[in-house]
């Protein structure tokens, strides 16, 4: 399937006031000269980070099923479309961030797909991919693991791209198998896992529940059944999908695909 549809014939006064009703945006996103949020706090986001560990995705997309959860506006969609991905499904729970990126699939004319759909019903799409993305969207969860463990259980076929904000060490000190019951040394160890929990908000945003450290980060993925396989960016992590842990399993009844 090509991935290239007819070219929009908006005029770019006409895609500007689309993307000013469409807005506020939180993706940076080039369409057709006109950019979704060019006043980004984080400047010209997600491009800024999508520069950093693009050479390490991009063979791997080539020619193959991606699901982007928490798609956002679509740009990572976009990305792996353009990366030669074969076929892309984006999802989302906001309607709003779907409008968008369907708008601007439309602009780029390229043939992607959204659902409005919850990471944790995920089997309901009833496949399997051979690309997940799980970018920036761990941190926004009441339930991170159950989280990876339903990605792992329902949806990741092969490779798990990874990417959360991050705050704490940057150091993942080695870990023993276990720890007697009076062994609380290394709790305190910088390097060791640190999922800290935000009660409020944080930066103006009360979405914003978790902030795990590196060595957090690595130790979930692992406990969910994720070997990583790469770290090209200080918050990427690309894995393979291992059969889960002994013990280890989703214990949402998740549904299964209708």
């Amino acid at each position: 399937m090509s991935s290239e549809l007819a070219p929009t014939r908006l005029s770019r006064d006409e895609i500007a006031s689309r993307i000013e009703a469409l807005g506020p945006w939180f993706h940076n996103i080039d369409l057709a000269g006109v950019e979704t949020a060019p006043g980004h706090f984080l400047g010209d986001y997600p491009a800024v980070k999508w520069r950093h560990f693009w050479h390490a995705v991009a063979p791997a997309i080539a020619g193959r099923s991606v699901l982007d959860i928490g798609c956002n506006a679509g740009f990572y969609s976009i990305a792996a479309r353009r990366a030669g991905a074969a076929r892309v499904l984006g999802i989302d729970t906001d309607p709003d961030y779907l409008a968008q990126a369907r708008f601007a699939a439309e602009v780029c004319g390229l043939d992607l797909e959204y659902r409005q759909l919850s990471v944790y019903d995920v089997a309901t799409l009833g496949e399997r991919f051979d690309v997940v993305l799980f970018l920036g969207v761990l941190y926004h969860l009441r339930h991170p693991l159950l989280a990876l463990d339903l990605i792992h259980e329902h949806v990741a076929g092969d490779l798990l791209v990874y990417q959360s904000m991050q705050r704490g060490s940057a150091e993942a000190a080695p870990v023993e198998p276990d720890y007697g019951f009076w062994a609380t040394d290394h709790f305190d160890h910088p390097g060791y896992p640190k999922l800290h929990f935000i009660e409020h908000a944080y930066s103006g945003d009360q979405t914003n529940w978790w902030a795990p450290n590196r060595a957090c980060s690595e130790a979930m993925l692992r406990s969910a059944g994720f070997a990583i396989a790469a770290h090209p960016e200080d918050e990427i992590f690309i894995c393979r999908r291992l059969a889960a842990p002994a013990g280890v399993g989703a214990v949402y009844p998740a549904r299964g695909p209708r």
